[in-house]
């Protein structure tokens, strides 16, 4: 399987990706930003980071990248592309998925393990994966996921919410909500289910000995899931 991350000045969880990538057996490329088009790719990932130091807003400049145009054909033709954390915030900027990234509730930047738990697994990211609540990492000050009443209708009604924040036990209360997200929202997809956005970072989770073993998890439904 091939993979492909998007490098961004400013990105900083793009290496960690390759290694996760990498080390479930994904053939993976690092794509500089400024490239035109797109290696053969079965899934393409925006990482996390500070794209152009989060000038203006998060994401905002990073969605006008030259690569960006072939990330956006290659979505739109059912390709999977995946954004976590800063690469959510791209997503949004461009139009991919719906909503925005707001800063967080208590304006301050969150560094700390968190609980999701699946809310949809009709789809190529989580099909299969044995559990509903997995332990992630998140670090973000724009997290805090937002949206009209009308389009929090559309994405119930459409089942593109794909985790929520909760706790061990997977119950989904405000009590558990690390930065005010509405609904608890820590992920959504494309009306398409292909095209991922999420605050939490897997590949931050994929040796035991080091932080926690969920991000595997992940990552090794996903390569099955898309061989």
């Amino acid at each position: 399987m091939k993979s492909s991350v998007i490098t961004f000045p400013g990105s900083n969880c793009d290496r960690d990706m390759d290694v996760a990538l990498k080390k479930f057996g994904f053939n993976n490329k690092m794509v500089w930003h400024n490239d035109n088009e797109l290696p053969k790719s079965d899934l393409v990932v925006l990482p996390g980071g500070f794209s152009y130091g989060d000038y203006l807003r998060c994401g905002s400049m990073a969605s006008k990248s030259k690569i960006m145009q072939s990330v956006i054909n290659f979505a739109k033709s059912g390709g999977l592309v995946m954004g976590i954390c800063n690469g959510f915030q791209i997503l949004v900027e461009t139009g991919l998925v719906p909503g925005v990234l707001l800063r967080n509730k208590y304006l301050e930047f969150i560094c700390k393990n968190v609980f999701v738990k699946l809310d949809n697994k009709k789809n190529s990211y989580f099909q299969n994966l044995e559990k509903d609540v997995l332990e992630l990492h998140i670090a973000h000050n724009e997290g805090n996921y937002f949206c009209t009443k009308d389009q929090l209708k559309e994405i119930e009604d459409n089942n593109q919410i794909a985790i929520y924040y909760c706790n061990k036990e997977g119950q989904v209360e405000d009590q558990f909500n690390p930065n005010g997200s509405i609904k608890n929202i820590a992920g959504i997809f494309n009306k398409n289910k292909n095209v991922l956005g999420m605050m939490p970072h897997p590949e931050r989770m994929i040796d035991e000995s080091l932080s926690g073993e969920d991000g595997s998890l992940f990552f090794k439904n996903l390569i099955n899931n898309i061989k």
